[in-house]
């Protein structure tokens, strides 16, 4: 089974969606038959290298809204990730572009590492306030988890059609929010839903990529009433 996750490592929803996800994976049967890969989606594309300000004046400025009201909005995901053991600081955040993030990761995806290099990110955004648009950052948090050639990558412009190529199959879908969850190309999930829904999801998924469902008789026979040779007895 494949899972396709479309995310950005600026997003607290992501991250939350990412645990809620990993609790759900965690509790079902075929989880060794589950390949998980991380798409591309920027947020905000025209987003500069590094924004300035504070998280709560970016979010009023977005959304028209106080930056009281912004601050009341952050300190309730604030809360909402430590329910999933994440420990959010919107007062560290340094956002901006996220375009090179997103190469890094499929950089990491064909080393086998980039589960790992996910986690990094959105651990060094929403916890430690790394700026994750930092060329410099990206590479000394690639470096931490085995990936040693990032800053070769970062200074050219490889991926950058996988980035776009992920992007238009997001469109195509009509994905214009993330986390967005795409299980065997056949079913979609927006948003970070309860690992109970991810669970009945990857549960429908698996049982329509079975070939047949085997029944089984209740009678019992030597030969069970089948043929597996042309000389078989009647």
């Amino acid at each position: 089974m494949q899972v396709e996750i479309w995310s950005d490592v600026v997003c607290p929803w992501c991250y939350v969606g990412k645990r809620r996800f990993e609790r759900a994976l965690a509790s079902f049967p075929h989880s060794d038959e589950v390949t998980v890969t991380y798409r591309s989606f920027e947020l905000d594309p025209g987003a500069p290298q590094q924004r300035t300000g504070t998280h709560d004046e970016h979010l009023a400025r977005k959304y028209g809204m106080t930056v009281e009201r912004a601050h009341q909005l952050n300190a309730q995901m604030t809360q909402t990730a430590a329910v999933e053991g994440l420990d959010f600081h919107f007062e560290r955040i340094r956002g901006g572009n996220t375009f090179d993030a997103h190469r890094l990761l499929h950089h990491a995806a064909t080393q086998g590492k980039q589960l790992e290099l996910k986690e990094r990110l959105l651990l060094a955004t929403f916890t430690e306030g790394e700026p994750v648009s930092d060329h410099s950052t990206l590479a000394r948090l690639a470096k931490e988890i085995g990936i040693d050639d990032a800053d070769e990558v970062l200074a050219s412009d490889r991926y950058s059609d996988a980035v776009r190529a992920d992007e238009q199959q997001a469109a195509a879908y009509g994905i214009s929010g993330v986390p967005f969850f795409v299980v065997d190309g056949k079913y979609g999930v927006s948003g970070a839903q309860p690992a109970e829904l991810l669970l009945q999801v990857l549960e429908r998924a698996y049982d329509d990529s079975r070939p047949l469902t085997m029944v089984r008789s209740t009678e019992t026979s030597v030969d069970g009433g089948i043929c597996d040779d042309d000389s078989c007895a009647v």
